[in-house]
């Protein structure tokens, strides 16, 4: 261990660490979850890029010299290609409005860049915490965002799929858990497939709003602190080192007070995963058995599902859905309650709010792609059982009502016997 100080006090450093005091005080004061920066590669990779285009700005507006500015885009070239994560240690749920997260990324860079490059006054020009990391979050968002599209497109056409195999299979509705008409064992899938469907199309405009940024704007959106000539230059450079189309929020004091865009983007997210669950919650009940269930359908056997019943499987991956969900519902819930509580000019809880989101994302995405290959791709469909259920007697009645009516059928259902009332539809056959 090394001792290192600054204004606030020494503190005492592994000998290889990469960051300096500011990390290590924010170590010490700031981080209680276990949640390290280093399990963000998305993050990681966006914050650097980040930092890499305000190098190139700042040399084009004549605010750091041209070899500080090679310095640090050689140091951000080496960690976008996943370099050095271990050296980014502090907690991204920490307190401070992510001061610590950038001061991380700033110190990190300043070491591999050399002796003559300096955290603040150099990785850090014409930047602040508010403007950088908040720009970092999209940035990383629109990556989590695609994967996630990609994965309910995915999903969407594995149900279609089931959907198609289904579709001449029937079987029973129920409503309120009781039994219902006739119809194909298709409907389920077929339900879903639509909903994901609309779910993939609300996300384009949501995915959309991650490129308004306020990069350049620094603290509260005043600008204060960085030039205009570097505003002049900081979009394309960002827009060069992502490839994304990056523009400014039309307020940047709105952008520094309202981190919306990511409240909405979560509640999609919950959405999409409460969709998920139920679905998943339907395929438990649909497959329960296999004696005393309903045993409509046959899921993949994955695993033992008990250390005490010999041969029981249980449902176990929609379970980890629906379990998915549950801590999604959770992290929305936090994170929609961040919203509110940005006070005057700045919301400092908008790092609390992105990674919540991020994490939400991941999970999400892993979680679905585990729910179709392992779950919906196996799913087979008993025909026999299903073809007794649609037989049975209250979707024969349902039929029954069209000839006769609705209050001449039920006067006959409460008049008859069930084998009464079967053996008068079958003799009008």
């Amino acid at each position: 261990m090394r001792s290192v100080e600054d204004a606030y006090g020494q503190v005492l450093l592994p000998d290889d660490a990469l960051y300096g005091a500011a990390t290590g005080h924010s170590l010490e004061n700031m981080s209680f979850s276990g949640e390290t920066l280093s399990r963000f590669p998305e993050y990681i990779r966006a914050a650097v890029q980040v930092k890499l285009a305000c190098a190139r700005a700042n040399v084009a507006a004549g605010v750091i010299p041209a070899p500080v500015g090679s310095s640090i885009e050689a140091a951000c070239e080496r960690l976008i290609r996943g370099e050095f994560r271990d050296q980014f240690v502090v907690d991204v749920y920490e307190g401070g409005g992510g001061t610590g997260i950038n001061m991380n990324f700033n110190e990190v860079i300043a070491s591999l860049a050399g002796d003559d490059v300096r955290p603040v006054d150099d990785v850090n020009a014409s930047q602040s915490t508010s403007d950088a990391c908040h720009t970092a979050l999209r940035l990383a968002l629109l990556t989590l965002t695609g994967e996630l599209d990609s994965a309910l497109g995915e999903f969407a056409a594995a149900i279609r799929a089931k959907g198609n195999e289904f579709r001449g299979v029937m079987t029973i509705a129920r409503t309120c858990w009781q039994d219902g008409m006739e119809i194909p064992v298709s409907s389920i899938f077929d339900g879903l497939d639509a909903a994901l469907s609309r779910r993939r199309e609300l996300l384009v405009p949501l995915r959309a709003r991650l490129h308004q940024v306020n990069l350049g704007w620094t603290v509260v959106g005043s600008g204060t602190g960085a030039t205009d000539a570097y505003r002049e230059h900081i979009l394309s450079a960002l827009r060069a080192v992502t490839g994304e189309p990056m523009e400014w929020r039309e307020s940047p004091y709105d952008a520094a007070q309202n981190p919306d865009d990511l409240a909405d983007l979560s509640a999609q997210v919950r959405t999409i995963a409460a969709l998920l669950s139920k679905f998943a919650r339907d395929l438990r009940v649909l497959a329960s058995g296999p004696e005393a269930g309903l045993r409509e359908l046959r899921l993949p056997a994955v695993q033992a599902g008990s250390s005490f019943y010999p041969g029981k499987v249980n449902p176990v991956v929609p379970e980890a859905m629906i379990q998915c969900a549950i801590l999604i519902a959770g992290n929305d819930a936090a994170l929609q309650s961040c919203l509110d509580l940005g006070e005057v000019q700045l919301n400092v809880w908008e790092e609390l709010m992105g990674f919540l989101l991020m994490r939400s994302i991941s999970m999400l995405t892993k979680a679905m792609r585990n729910f179709r290959g392992r779950c919906i791709e196996g799913i087979e469909v008993d025909e026999e059982r299903c073809r007794e259920y649609a037989n049975s007697f209250i979707p024969a009645v349902v039929a029954y009502k069209e000839k006769h009516g609705y209050e001449q059928v039920s006067r006959w259902v409460k008049e008859l016997s069930r084998d009464e009332m079967m053996a008068k539809m079958r003799e009008e056959q």
